[in-house]
């Protein structure tokens, strides 16, 4: 068993909070960590999976269900499948909170579904606190028994199922089935009435475009759809966690800035599936393989640090480039570069760009574990360092 990270943070919030929400797409492994979170839980709890229609009927008369449970933790799964449920969870909560009770009533678990960010945010504010669980990182797996190779979880992926499969063979068919099933069945049913195919080949042009900035206006001639329609696929992907759409820096800068964001795959296996790269060997000589292993990496700094940071990149028209700006809660500004070389050269743009933002922290990660400088304010660095560096820095 792989500990997440997460675990304790949620442990934490169930005594205090009335609502925890841990959101993420379908099968990252959010049930698995909840009914290990239910077994560490100080306090009886009932599990409901709103996917099973048995489960689901037991909220047909919501109120008087749920009023039958007021000292056990609710852990209510799929969540979005009933999203008329949260008026009557902010009644109950307000209720028990006038009897004096504090956390601890309800679980919920939701496939990232737009519904319920909006239901949950608008009738439970004050109320919940949300936790995104993402696919196995950096950090969860490299003490996992048995070794480490960074490369393995590069190439599959984070997803439990394609990580931990017995064969690459293996590994590749459960993302090509995850990704059939994710646009005919799964996205359909969180609401969004997207054709299969187009929705399919839209994921994939965006693949092959990792890491940058998008043509909208070329992707809708391809498609045979509007820019707005573009835009709406766009969104629908960043909403259910397949897609994460990296915003440029918004700081004081009077240089001309590119300002549209960085659009990447989150998940690395779902990549190199979505671009048909079927063998590990085949991924190092792909074109998309530098934008991978960067996207890749990116993903794992975010995870990595709480949401007290901010997370954007820096491009001016002129060619100043940083691909990962970190805003720390000190107010710091880190400039990350990421290439996969284990002979780190600083570019001329990166410098402009740590010079254009006045980063305090400048380093570049590279594919080795040496860390040494480059020059006199900027360091080489492995990214195992570096997230160690975040995960003590708070």
């Amino acid at each position: 068993m792989i500990e997440r990270d997460i675990k304790s943070k949620i442990l934490q919030s169930l005594e205090t909070t009335p609502v925890v929400a841990l959101l993420g797409p379908r099968q990252v492994g959010k049930t698995t960590l909840a009914k290990q979170i239910l077994q560490e839980i100080n306090k009886e709890a009932l599990y409901l999976d709103l996917d099973n229609e048995i489960d689901l009927a037991k909220l047909d008369n919501k109120q008087l269900f749920l009023s039958g449970f007021k000292d056990k933790l609710l852990i209510i799964d799929e969540v979005q499948n009933k999203p008329d449920l949260f008026p009557v969870l902010r009644s109950l909560i307000d209720e028990r909170r006038q009897a004096g009770e504090q956390g601890g009533h309800f679980f919920i678990l939701g496939s990232a579904s737009r519904d319920l960010l909006q239901q949950s945010s608008e009738t439970l504010a004050g109320r919940i606190r949300y936790f995104e669980l993402a696919g196995f990182t950096i950090s969860e797996t490299m003490n996992r028994p048995g070794g480490f190779d960074i490369n393995n979880l590069w190439y599959r992926g984070g997803f439990p199922s394609s990580y931990l499969a017995t064969s690459q063979d293996e590994s590749w068919q459960w993302r090509q089935d995850f990704i059939s099933t994710y646009v005919e069945r799964d996205i359909p049913q969180l609401g969004p009435r997207i054709p299969s195919v187009r929705l399919r080949n839209f994921w994939a042009m965006l693949g092959h475009s990792q890491g940058s900035q998008i043509n909208q206006g070329k992707l809708a001639t391809a498609l045979g759809v509007s820019n707005p329609t573009i835009k709406h696929y766009l969104d629908v992907l960043t909403e259910l966690y397949m897609v994460r759409q990296l915003q440029p820096w918004s700081g004081n800068s009077k240089k001309r800035l590119v300002k549209s964001s960085k659009v990447y795959i989150r998940d690395s296996g779902l990549l190199h599936n979505l671009v048909h790269i079927s063998d590990p060997d085949v991924l190092q000589g792909h074109p998309v393989v530098g934008h991978s292993w960067e996207c890749f990496l990116l993903e794992n700094i975010i995870s990595q640090i709480s949401d007290k940071w901010r997370w954007s990149y820096y491009r001016t028209q002129a060619g100043a480039e940083i691909d990962l700006i970190l805003e720390s809660p000190k107010n710091e500004i880190w400039a990350i570069e990421v290439k996969r070389t284990l002979q780190p050269k600083l570019s001329k743009g990166f410098l402009l760009g740590c010079e254009d933002t006045k980063a305090t922290k400048k380093f570049f990660v590279h594919a080795g574990e040496d860390r040494y400088p480059m020059s006199e304010d900027v360091e080489a660095i492995g990214i195992i360092e570096l997230l160690n560096i975040l995960k003590d820095y708070g």
